[in-house]
């Protein structure tokens, strides 16, 4: 019966976002096709001479890249609801505290992968094949673990700042940084030294390399065990967040 409710409660804070998505037409349409052209316009128009398919090279960046910028708008979810005053009621509910960040994650998540899922259509149209079936799914699995470690991360950001200009700020500081100085745009062989070290460090760069390692048909075992490792410990840390969160 707890278990129920419980599911319940995360059931009806995903379904509450994910309706509020849906209502904004413009803003589902923008968030599929702005991927969609930066596989298009990067893949197809920008010159390289390290590979001869720059496009099934970027399509896994791409997708990353995608789950990364919509798992950071999480906070915006969050200062949302704590500007309108609907954290503050939440919070009091009988439901789990922590229900409100799981659906949170889990609404976030979905909006990601259907993301991912135009994005994988349109580069399959332009030529960008997977053998195994398999690796689609894991592929699905990696980007879904990215995620739910993201969406955590700025929704606990979010709990904690009071307007969007600010989480604007530490977003754009976020973001740009990770994904610029990771694997999504060039192998690791034609970086400055400098740049190597960082893109080998850089959380981001271990998804890339996970995800296209799945689209030339390996199965990247270290890389499912840490992002795994990685998503459980930040929401641990969120769920501590919730518990304790006083608005």
């Amino acid at each position: 019966m707890k278990t129920g409710f419980y599911l319940k409660a995360v059931f009806y804070y995903f379904e509450r976002d994910l309706v509020k998505w849906l209502r904004g037409k413009v803003t589902v349409v923008s968030s599929l096709v702005m991927p969609a052209a930066w596989l298009v316009f990067v893949g197809l128009a920008l010159p390289t001479k390290f590979t001869d398919n720059y496009l099934a090279f970027i399509t896994p960046g791409i997708l990353v890249m995608t789950t990364l910028f919509s798992s950071l708008q999480g906070g915006s979810l969050m200062i949302f609801d704590k500007i309108l005053g609907f954290l503050n009621k939440f919070l009091a509910m009988p439901s789990p505290r922590e229900s409100m960040l799981y659906g949170k994650i889990l609404f976030i998540s979905v909006r990601g992968l259907l993301q991912a899922t135009v994005i994988l259509l349109i580069a399959a149209v332009l030529g960008v094949r997977i053998s195994n079936p398999i690796n689609i799914v894991l592929i699905y699995l990696t980007l879904f673990l990215f995620s739910v470690f993201f969406s955590a991360l700025s929704t606990m950001i979010g709990l904690h700042l009071s307007d969007h200009d600010s989480y604007a700020a530490v977003n754009s500081m976020i973001s740009m940084p990770l994904f610029f100085t990771s694997s999504a745009l060039m192998p690791y062989d034609v970086m400055p030294s400098w740049l190597r070290t960082m893109a080998k460090l850089n959380p981001v760069s271990y998804a890339i390399d996970s995800t296209r390692m799945l689209f030339e048909g390996g199965i990247p075992v270290n890389g499912l065990i840490g992002l795994t490792i990685g998503a459980g410990v930040m929401v641990l840390l969120g769920t501590y967040q919730f518990r304790k969160a006083v608005v």
